[in-house]
């Protein structure tokens, strides 16, 4: 089962970050891109119609990850693996310094 992350820019719902068979995937929602004012998760990731895809997790949201000793603290906490980025990712950032956030994604109600 491949986990998701609901992607909020400041309060708006921007996207979905996912695992997928290869790497991650990342893409901007449709009410999202059809806002007249929009901004990018980050200059790395511009505004798209079409999803990201990368073999390995996107820089800027592995950027949102804890390091040194918070990163010890997540590890120990919730039991991951410090190289289960996803999981960090989803157990770490849903209260972020700046405008970006990302929350688990909820298959069964769709939240």
């Amino acid at each position: 089962m491949h986990r998701k992350g609901k992607v909020f820019y400041q309060d708006d719902f921007a996207g979905i970050i996912e695992e997928t068979d290869t790497g991650y995937r990342f893409s901007y929602d449709k009410e999202y891109l059809s806002k007249e004012e929009k901004w990018p998760v980050s200059k790395t990731l511009p505004i798209s119609e079409y999803p990201y895809s990368s073999n390995t997790m996107f820089p800027f949201f592995d950027g949102l990850i804890p390091e040194g000793w918070l990163l010890d603290v997540a590890v120990d906490n919730w039991k991951l693996k410090a190289n289960d980025r996803m999981g960090l990712l989803l157990a770490c950032c849903k209260d972020c310094i700046g405008a970006v956030s990302v929350v688990p994604f909820n298959e069964e109600n769709n939240e």
